[in-house]
């Protein structure tokens, strides 16, 4: 893996970028201005840009959300989201018709066009996981109490993500939770990064490929899955696991993930 200065350095080389919009492009509070300008070159040189993210909620909804935060109408062509993949995989019944929500009422998005087939999760035939309760968002535990007799339903996952960071706080996501129901003995179906199927969505078999993003477990490891090149954001969800540049090759190491270059954050 090497130091990456400058994307100017080894953007030719590629028709397609799929970057990671948490951690890369924001924090959940500010847009990054540095990738904003790497981003904005890139399409004055007529590059593709996907935003691919493991947001449990619609595609548009992520766009709007980006829109408040002052992200012009060019860079929002395409975005695609794990939230999205799921949405159409529920809506044709695909786990069974009743759900129970395990989320925030906030990620209410993802099911507004099967709303009346919600239920309680003694009566579901799956549940659907987009993250934590708000009153319980910090206690794993809890969820290790709630879930211990419901491990014979499936549990979808709609962001495989374990952490974030939202500014300087870091924050559980549903991930946590599928990692408690598989320790219980459940199955989950997980939709997003790092598995395959959505990148079926970003690009073809015949487009040179960068993926840049801040996870290890998720951005990194679906470059890894799909034999694409990648750039690993160092200043993202990582950067309390490590002290020193060095420390990069042993901490991709005990990811068990490659990379091809790195950069503290996206630079053009």
């Amino acid at each position: 893996m090497k130091k990456l200065e400058h994307l100017s350095e080894i953007y030719s080389f590629y028709d397609t970028f799929v970057i990671d919009l948490w951690g890369v492009m924001h924090n959940g509070i500010l847009l990054n201005n540095k990738a904003m300008e790497a981003t904005d070159k890139l399409l004055e040189e007529s590059k593709k840009i996907v935003f691919l993210s493991n947001a449990p909620r619609p595609s548009e909804k992520v766009r709007e959300f980006l829109k408040k935060m002052k992200m012009g109408e060019k860079y929002l062509k395409n975005i695609i989201t794990s939230g999205e993949a799921a949405m159409t995989a529920i809506n044709e019944n695909r786990f069974g018709k009743l759900f129970y929500h395990l989320g925030p009422s906030r990620d209410d998005s993802i099911f507004y066009k099967i709303k009346r087939n919600k239920t309680k999760l003694e009566n579901s035939d799956f549940i659907l996981c987009t993250g934590l309760f708000d009153e319980y968002e910090n206690d794993l535990n809890f969820y290790k109490n709630f879930l211990k007799d419901s491990i014979t339903k499936k549990l979808v996952c709609t962001n495989p993500d374990l952490t974030v960071h939202r500014g300087d706080k870091e924050e559980y996501c549903a991930g946590s939770i599928a990692q408690v129901f598989e320790s219980l003995g459940g199955k989950v179906i997980y939709f997003g990064k790092p598995h395959k199927e959505i990148y079926k969505m970003c690009f073809n078999d015949k487009e040179k490929v960068l993926a840049i993003g801040d996870n290890l477990r998720t951005d990194i490891q679906g470059a890894n899955n799909l034999n694409i090149d990648s750039i690993f954001i160092s200043n993202g969800v990582h950067r309390n696991e490590f002290k020193e540049e060095n420390e990069l090759k042993l901490l991709l190491e005990k990811y068990k993930v490659k990379a091809n270059y790195f950069q503290p954050e996206l630079t053009w």
